[in-house]
């Protein structure tokens, strides 16, 4: 696995928002320090003036507001509030932050009737594709200090998913891992089990769990309107681990069909696990209570050895209970989703939510350009690690893993940190929104209730808009 990358905290850095003043015309003066810090309730010391020298650089913001909408609510808000503190204060700007449930239905409603908020955390490229094209000039392009700070502190792959035909418009918030597989050490451990290296070896695990008397895997996509999401991400890392990211790429570009022959082919294998009997699903049910079981209680049997394996991205550690051993030798763990081919080179799924912002007001882009810097990806991970929450990590080259909370944040970090690691992103968040987001997920769960797969990926092929 690669090392890390630590980057100071408090380190200015040397191109992006150190240039933020000047580009927006602000003066460098300090702004109220120990002020009053809408988003977060008040709470906590004040900043000092010593801390308050960082943020000198966004300039005097005071009696300002940013409105920000998300689909981040309750508990994991918190550590968002908190992070946003010292910038308020030593700005003296108001972040006014609305979680809902409700979000990517209510976001393209609020823009059409031309009442956005001045900032949106947005779950996926698609919806950013679909907001600047259906509605032109309502989002603002990324202001020159965070696109500064996105070539430098961010790969390609995420800076491409936050634009639209060239022009960025969303910097990278939230980032995961994809290509994991949950299990629990201490249970492979007390069974003699291994980790396995390859594809071929973990079906043999699979097969030696069952004659064992065990049932190798769980797994659940219930996920209110999203549901059968889970099951995208399975055939994006197979179709990745089969055809590679240049035949990748072109599935999800729809250079070639949705239904494929190379797709049909990559689901038949994601189906020779979840919908084998044998395999399915530990301590939950049949193979049809993969449909009907919530994903966040699809990983949890590992526990109590009911099942033994999970795939799931990096922030599934959020769904294990308070307290749940996290490490290498504890009760759960994640091992890399194993190659297909050994020999080829492994390339991993990952996904993110991106800042876009609908307004260009200074206030605005100065906040654009702190959420972006090496300085709010560490006070975001610091915050979560304080309210002891896991499963957020960035990909901000100076995130520093050792403010994460537990090993397997730490080692997602690490992973999109390795520059010489090849990331592809989450197919479906790069599909037009009737898509990825609609048509793939109903597909995945009529396929895993009984449908063919020729079915229903004929069916995903046929609802790709025709201008697309």
């Amino acid at each position: 696995m690669p090392a890390p990358k630590s980057g100071s905290i408090l380190r200015r850095p040397s191109r992006g928002t150190t240039a933020l003043g000047a580009a927006l015309g602000l003066s460098l003066v300090l702004a109220g320090c120990g002020g009053s810090n809408v988003a977060g309730g008040g709470g906590g010391p004040a900043a000092s003036a010593e801390e308050c020298a960082a943020f000198a650089q966004y300039g005097d913001l005071s009696g300002t507001k940013v409105s920000l909408y998300t689909s981040i609510v309750s508990p994991e808000d918190q550590p968002h509030i908190d992070s946003y503190r010292a910038f308020e204060e030593c700005t003296g700007t108001q972040i006014v932050y609305e979680g809902s449930k409700e979000f990517e239905a209510q976001l393209p409603v609020k823009v059409q009737a031309g009442s956005p908020p001045d900032i949106a955390y947005v779950p996926q490229p698609g919806m950013i594709n679909t907001l600047v094209t259906q509605n032109p000039g309502a989002v603002k392009p990324a202001p020159q200090t965070v696109v500064a700070n996105v070539d430098q502190y961010y790969s390609e792959t995420f800076k491409s998913a936050g634009s639209v035909d060239g022009t960025l418009y969303g910097a990278p918030l939230g980032s995961n891992v994809k290509s994991f597989v949950w299990y629990s050490p201490q249970a492979f451990a007390a069974k003699g089990y291994q980790v396995p290296t390859t594809w071929a070896e973990m079906v043999a695990l699979s097969d030696r769990i069952v004659a064992d008397g065990g049932k190798p895997w769980c797994a659940g996509i219930s996920s209110g309107v999203a549901t059968g999401w889970p099951l995208t991400d399975w055939l994006e890392d197979v179709m990745l681990r089969e055809n590679g990211p240049e035949v990748y790429d072109q599935w999800i570009s729809h250079a070639i069909p949705f239904n494929d022959p190379r797709v049909v082919a990559a689901l038949d294998r994601v189906g020779s696990i979840l919908k084998n009997p044998d395999y399915v699903n530990g301590g939950l049910g049949d193979v049809s209570s993969i449909a009907t079981t919530t994903f966040q209680d699809g990983g949890l049997p590992i526990l109590d050895e009911t099942c033994y394996m999970h795939r799931q991205a990096n922030f599934y550690a959020a769904n294990f209970p308070e307290g749940t051993d996290i490490s290498e030798s504890g009760k759960a763990y994640a091992f890399e989703l194993p190659p297909i081919d050994p020999a080829a080179p492994q390339t991993i799924l990952v996904g993110a939510e991106f800042v876009v912002a609908f307004s260009d007001r200074p206030e605005v882009q100065a906040f654009q350009a702190y959420l972006s810097s090496p300085e709010w990806n560490n006070a975001k991970a610091k915050a979560g690690s304080e309210l002891g929450q896991s499963g957020w990590i960035s990909a901000n080259k100076e995130l520093d893993p050792n403010n994460l909370s537990n090993p397997i944040d730490k080692l997602s970090a690490e992973i999109l940190q390795d520059e010489t690691n090849t990331f592809r992103f989450d197919g479906s968040d790069l599909m037009p929104a009737a898509v990825g987001s609609a048509s793939f997920w109903r597909g995945m769960t009529d396929w895993i209730t009984g449908q063919s797969t020729a079915e229903s990926l004929t069916f995903i092929e046929q609802s790709w808009p025709a201008s697309q």
